[in-house]
């Protein structure tokens, strides 16, 4: 193939050329972009100012359509998703109807929008609802925790709340779903004293479900922990013929974290060794392994020594 060879005049001219093309088309983008334009936005719909003595059900999805009028920019983020992301409408008419139409709250709904940026219209422009009694209903707080801790630290006792219940109102439908409420998450790392943080309660999901408060107090009891170790008897169940069974060895050592406070008041009848004798009449097993249960909480189990042992049945 033959290679073209331009002078230093010409290689300029290119490169002018070139300059002008591109500068050409930035120019046209800009121009272009600057014109407005109407364009569609799906975006879901948040309702507010609900009436305090109805329990109200929308008939219809929680998204619309939105004809947005606005600038060739705009219209190029919107392709982003970055706004609108939701539209918010009064349900302040709902008081002496069952419906809402967009159209007469288009001009309170535009002021949160950039004067450059209007909404046109709403597809549906109707929104219909169906009323029930609000009912209220008291559930327990679910605190919701990401925690991680320093080594040797933990949860050293129960979580308290305060409050330890919420107030949830809405329809009843809605309300026997619920047995409690959670919070946002409490995540926080590296943790080596006690917790005591204001938390937010999770936001309901539906528009006719209310909660109050919309916090908590979670106080957390947080301590350093130390080994300890004990041998205690193992115990075989399941054994319903009453075989007399010799377990070798009859004690193991179990090893476990327990906080400080509650060293001392530790002992060996807060765990329960045990060997299920079905193991061996099912599965033929010749040694049994030894399950720990602990009657306290907040003890970390580590190990047991041995962690199966041997037995003979003695006839």
């Amino acid at each position: 193939m033959a290679i073209i060879k331009l002078s230093a005049i010409e290689r300029r001219k290119l490169t002018i050329f070139f300059t002008c093309l591109i500068l050409a088309v930035l120019a046209w983008l800009f121009f272009s972009l600057s014109n407005n334009y109407e364009y569609e936005v799906k975006t879901a719909v948040i309702f507010k100012n609900p009436p305090l003595n109805k329990a109200f059900n929308p008939l219809q999805s929680d998204t619309v359509v939105l004809t947005v009028q606005g600038t060739g920019w705009q219209l190029l983020f919107t392709k982003l998703r970055i706004y609108p992301k939701d539209v918010k409408v009064s349900l302040a008419p709902l008081k002496n109807r069952n419906f809402i139409t967009f159209t007469n709250q288009l001009k309170d709904i535009n002021q949160e929008y950039s004067s450059q940026q209007q909404i046109v219209s709403v597809v549906p422009d109707t929104l219909y609802f169906d009323f029930t009694t609000r009912k209220v209903k008291r559930v327990p707080i679910k605190l919701v925790t990401k925690l991680s801790f320093i080594k040797q630290f933990g949860q050293s006792n129960q979580v308290v709340l305060d409050p330890k219940e919420v107030t949830v109102t809405g329809p009843q439908k809605e309300l026997d779903k619920i047995t409690y409420w959670p919070t946002d998450t409490l995540d926080k790392n590296k943790v080596n004293v006690d917790i005591i943080q204001n938390v937010s309660l999770k936001q309901p999901d539906e528009n006719n479900i209310s909660v109050f408060p919309s916090q908590t107090l979670a106080k957390i009891p947080i301590e350093e922990f130390t080994e300890k170790t004990f041998k205690i008897p193992v115990k075989v169940i399941n054994n319903k013929e009453y075989y007399n069974i010799k377990l070798i060895p009859e004690k193991v050592k179990i090893v476990f974290m327990v906080p400080l406070s509650a060293y001392a008041n530790v002992n060996e009848s807060d765990f329960v060794a045990t060997v299920d004798f079905n193991l061996w009449k099912n599965d033929k097993m010749q040694q049994l392994p030894i399950v720990i249960e602990k009657k306290k909480p907040f003890l970390k189990f580590r190990r047991v020594e041995p962690n199966q042992i041997d037995f003979f049945i003695r006839k």
